[in-house]
């Protein structure tokens, strides 16, 4: 995928959604890994044309564990402009060591998202964007399905009510071989993940299982966020109307 491709995908979900306004300040949520470095770059081309004018920084979450360098990230960051502020934390001490959680995914995302939303508003930002793709959005459908017992996704764009704060999810369009295909070409600074849990989580499980049933049943991922988008999932109602 070509940085244009990527940025007709990302302007259709912005446009489509009304995610972005003039005037916004947007923190986007920069782990690191090659979702959200495909957004930074998609959003920080797209600044010089896109109508509704913003500015944009990216912020990321230290989690605390050993060998994460940021290095080539903010070399990254200061190449295309973007200001890159991070957050130190203790996260991973405090997860894996002190609570020693049996399910650690659920208490980490909170704390990031916390640790998140501060810096935002630190900053000054009325918005959060996040990198979740097509393949996140299909894959949290099913996990509410199997583990919940619902039929639940996230939003494209979620209002943060204690902050005051509109996360959005631009990336909603773009699958998730196209972000592998785009960040090589283009040779993102893409961070490996150093979590412990990481490849061994229920999405992992998910994820296979998509990809196991995609062999047998044509098309399966589009099937799948063609049923989101035609759902009474809350949030997903302003596609319909366009439709």
């Amino acid at each position: 995928m070509k940085l244009q491709e990527l940025m007709s995908y990302t302007r259709r979900a912005l446009d489509d959604f009304d995610m972005i306004q003039d005037g916004d300040r947007i923190a986007v949520g920069l782990s690191g890994g090659k979702d959200s470095l495909s957004l930074l770059a998609a959003l920080a081309e797209m600044r010089r044309f896109y109508p509704k004018k913003y500015e944009l920084y990216a912020v990321t979450v230290a989690m605390g564990f050993k060998g994460m360098d940021l290095g080539l990230v903010r070399e990254y960051c200061d190449s295309i402009g973007v200001t890159l502020s991070v957050v130190e934390t203790n996260i991973a001490e405090v997860v894996f060591d002190i609570r020693k959680e049996d399910n650690p995914c659920s208490l980490c995302a909170k704390m990031r998202r916390g640790a998140l939303n501060g810096r935002a508003a630190e900053l000054g930002c009325n918005k959060i964007a996040l990198g979740h793709n097509l393949d996140d959005v299909i894959e949290t459908l099913l996990l509410c399905l199997f583990f919940e017992g619902r039929l639940y996704t996230f939003a494209p764009v979620t209002y943060l009510d204690r902050t005051g704060i509109h996360s959005i999810r631009p990336l909603i369009y773009v699958d998730e071989r196209d972000i592998v295909s785009f960040a090589r070409r283009v040779g993102l600074p893409v961070l490996v993940s150093t979590c412990p849990v990481d490849k061994s989580t229920k999405r992992a499980e998910i994820k296979e299982f998509i990809k196991e049933q995609g062999k047998v049943y044509k098309d399966l991922p589009n099937r799948l966020f063609s049923a989101v988008k035609g759902s009474k999932i809350p949030g997903w109602e302003r596609i319909r109307d366009l439709e």
